[in-house]
C-alpha cells in the first residue's frame, strides 16, 4: 500500500490578488484597487490543496525560501490537509505572483524565486515509491523541472505511478518541450486550448489535436473555459462536455487547476475518463464561486453542497 494517492511536484508561491481595479496600469501613473488578498498561490499548490479537500491523500514536492512567504505556503498547505514533509527549504526567496484581476480575465506578474531552482536531484526519491499518482504542472515556470522532466517521468514509471501533466502557459513563449517524447510517458494530459495550440504551433484546435494524438500515452482533456472541456482518447474518440456555468462569477483564478484537482481525484479513485471529465467540469465551476484558487474548497461536503445548490449536480467523489 502506498502512502499517498497523489504527489504534486511543482512550483510554490504566494498570490497577491488585486480586485476591483479602477483601470489598467499605466507607466508613470498610480492606480487604485478596492480589495487585496494574500493567499497560497501557484497552479500546482492550488491543485494539491483542492485535491486534498476533495478527499485525496496528497503530498507536495516543491522548494520555498526560508522566509515569511515560505512559511505562509507551508502552513496554508498543511491547513488544507496536504502533507508538506517533502518540501525543500532553500536559500532562494519564495516566489510571488501579483494577480491583477479583471472580471473573468487577469494579468499576472511573477517573481519565480525558489520555484526556478528545484530539479530532480533536489527531490527525495522516496516520494515516487510512496505515491500512486504524480501530478506535474507549470513546467515553463520551472527551468530545473523542465530540464529534468524525463528523469521525473522515468522515476514515476519505475515505481508504477501514473502521471498527469498540465504544462500551463510559457511566459517566454518559446515552448521548448519535446511533446513527442514526453507525452507517451504521461497518463493524463491536461492542457487548455490556447496552450495546446501554442505547444504544437498549430493554427487551430483541430490541427493541434491531430499533432499530439499519435503521441498520447493515455487520455487528453482540453480545457475550453466557458465552453467546457473536450476529452480525447489515444484512439481518437472524443467527448465534448459543456461547462457548468456560474451566473455570478467571483473570479476565475485557479479554475483550470480546480478542474485538474477534480479530474485527477476521480481518476485515482478508478472512475472512467468520462466520469472524471464531469467531475473536473464541476470542480472548475465550483472554483468560480469564491475568491482565489482555493476559496471555495473548504471541505468535501462544502464542495458537494455547492455542486448541488448552484449547479444542480451530484459530485461523484
Amino acid at each position: 500500500m502506498k502512502q499517498y494517492d497523489i504527489a504534486a511536484i511543482g512550483e510554490l508561491n504566494v498570490d497577491i490578488i488585486l480586485n476591483g481595479i479602477e483601470s489598467e496600469p499605466e507607466i508613470g501613473k498610480e492606480k487604485f484597487c478596492k480589495d487585496m488578498i494574500v493567499t497560497l498561490g501557484s497552479s500546482t499548490a492550488i491543485f494539491a490543496a483542492n485535491a486534498a479537500a476533495l478527499g485525496s491523500k496528497v503530498c507536495f514536492v516543491g522548494m520555498v525560501g526560508q522566509d515569511a512567504f515560505g512559511e505562509l505556503v507551508n502552513t496554508s498547505l498543511q491547513a488544507k490537509g496536504v502533507d508538506t514533509a517533502y518540501l525543500i527549504h532553500g536559500s532562494t526567496p519564495t516566489g510571488a505572483t501579483i494577480c491583477m484581476n479583471y472580471g473573468e480575465d487577469r494579468a499576472n506578474l511573477t517573481y519565480q524565486g525558489a520555484m526556478d531552482v528545484m530539479g530532480f536531484d533536489d527531490i527525495d526519491p522516496a516520494v515516487f515509491a510512496q505515491a500512486r499518482h504524480i501530478h506535474l504542472s507549470s513546467l515553463f515556470m520551472q527551468s530545473g523541472l523542465l530540464r529534468d522532466i524525463h528523469r521525473i517521468l522515468d522515476a514515476a514509471a519505475g515505481n508504477g505511478a501514473t502521471v498527469s501533466l498540465d504544462t500551463q502557459w510559457d511566459p517566454l513563449e518559446t515552448w521548448n518541450l519535446d511533446y513527442k517524447t514526453v507525452l507517451p510517458k504521461v497518463t493524463v494530459f491536461l492542457p487548455n486550448e490556447k496552450e495546446l495550440q501554442a505547444l504544437t504551433g498549430a493554427g487551430d484546435l483541430e490541427d493541434a489535436i491531430a499533432a499530439v494524438l499519435p503521441y498520447l500515452g493515455g487520455v487528453m482533456v482540453v480545457k475550453c473555459g466557458s465552453k467546457g472541456s473536450l476529452l480525447v482518447r489515444k484512439d481518437g474518440s472524443r467527448k465534448q462536455l459543456d461547462a457548468f456555468l456560474n451566473a455570478d462569477v467571483v473570479d476565475a483564478i485557479g479554475a483550470g487547476d480546480s478542474f485538474n484537482s477534480g479530474f485527477v481525484s476521480a481518476f485515482v479513485k478508478g472512475m472512467s475518463p468520462e466520469e472524471c471529465q464531469v467531475t473536473g467540469n464541476l470542480t472548475g465551476a465550483v472554483n468560480t464561486t469564491a475568491a482565489g484558487g482555493t476559496g471555495a474548497f473548504t471541505s468535501l461536503e462544502a464542495v458537494r453542497r455547492i455542486c448541488r445548490d448552484r449547479f444542480g449536480r451530484t459530485l461523484a467523489l
